[in-house]
């Protein structure tokens, strides 16, 4: 007989990952989910109380993507923002020259 394997999840758009959560998916320390946070750099966070603090799968993305390049370049908090702003801005760029080929302009 054929096993089958379930596996169960759930949507990150549908859901939100509290700040314990978010850390732990990071493999980071709260602080870190924190400062980053304070700073502007990471969150659309607008609660002042870090216990309602909610995290998206956009949010988990960026703030993986941040914590890489601190890790792999060194690179203090702000810079790697700003890279991971600036790699966004050019992936966004080049979906929107393709969709422009594409359409003949």
């Amino acid at each position: 007989m054929d096993q089958v394997n379930v596996i169960a999840g759930v949507l990150l758009e549908d859901a939100a990952l509290t700040l314990e959560d978010f850390a732990r998916a990071c493999a980071v320390e709260q602080e870190w989910v924190v400062r980053h946070v304070q700073a502007g750099l990471l969150g659309g966070v607008h609660e002042v109380q870090v216990t309602t603090w909610r995290f998206t799968s956009p949010d988990l993305r960026r703030a993986r993507d941040i914590l890489a390049i601190e890790r792999d370049f060194d690179a203090g908090d702000e810079l790697a923002a700003l890279v991971v702003d600036l790699t966004d801005e050019v992936r966004r760029l080049k979906s929107r020259l393709r969709a422009l080929e594409r359409h003949g302009h």
